[in-house]
């Protein structure tokens, strides 16, 4: 979802796109990200996943550029650890704003219900990942992107972790907003922070793998959040994934 001069798509977009439309219940969509479709196209968006994506020296990310590596992420996932990919769900950018910004209150419950079930019928969701943008209604105003770990696995304590690359209050208010959308309390983990104006989307993407792998590996946020305070966002290493010249089918590490 390219978008000029910003990050991420405007709720005005997403309408005018007809995305909000599948990811409302669609029968022939799978909005979890689900990856039972052919391996051209990003299940539930609509969006065909097209290698090469380009990702240039200081790009900021948009949204196909994260549909995409969710996409081979999940792959990946359901490849290695079949069991933790069923109880988990890389949510698209596109739903994350319609669930933050939307005041349709079946809208929010039809697109919680299509992430949570995973296209199944059944509530097997223990772990979100929601990359959230700052971005409002307009198609183009979206300027950072951050990260939240939803925690399901108890129903009546739902946890949402915050990770952010360039702290700010205002960023900190807007995952609050989303988390009460998701039913959750918001909770602030550490994250390495940027020392530039253009990865943030690339540390959400890289936090994502580094959290599923630790997830994958038996680490669970029990006693305090998964910090990552040691992340290194590597846009090469994206650029490679993103233009086909990494072999998704190797384990990552």
């Amino acid at each position: 979802m390219p978008v000029k001069d910003g990050k991420g798509c405007g709720l005005w977009w997403c309408f005018k796109s007809g995305l909000c439309k599948a990811f409302r219940g669609s029968g022939r969509e799978n909005s979890s990200g689900r990856l039972d479709e052919p391996d051209e196209q990003a299940s539930g968006s609509g969006i065909p996943v097209q290698p090469p994506l380009a990702l240039h020296r200081t790009q900021w990310l948009g949204d196909e550029h994260i549909t995409a590596d969710y996409t081979l992420l999940e792959r990946e996932l359901r490849r290695n650890n079949p069991d933790l990919a069923a109880r988990t769900r890389f949510v698209q950018p596109v739903q994350a704003h319609l669930l933050r910004l939307t005041d349709d209150a079946k809208a929010r419950q039809e697109t919680l219900q299509e992430i949570n079930n995973g296209g199944h019928g059944n509530d097997t969701a223990n772990f979100l990942f929601v990359p959230m943008n700052t971005g409002g209604a307009s198609s183009s105003d979206g300027t950072h992107w951050s990260l939240l770990l939803i925690d399901r696995r108890e129903p009546k304590a739902i946890v949402a972790y915050h990770y952010d690359s360039l702290r700010k209050r205002s960023h900190t208010d807007g995952a609050r907003q989303l988390a009460v959308r998701l039913g959750a309390r918001l909770e602030t983990a550490r994250m390495t922070q940027q020392r530039n104006s253009h990865d943030c989307g690339v540390f959400v993407v890289d936090g994502t793998r580094a959290l599923a792998r630790r997830l994958a590996q038996g680490e669970r946020p029990d006693d305090e959040p998964l910090h990552l305070d040691n992340l290194v966002a590597d846009r090469r290493a994206l650029q490679d994934r993103l233009s086909g010249r990494v072999d998704s089918r190797r384990p990552t590490r």
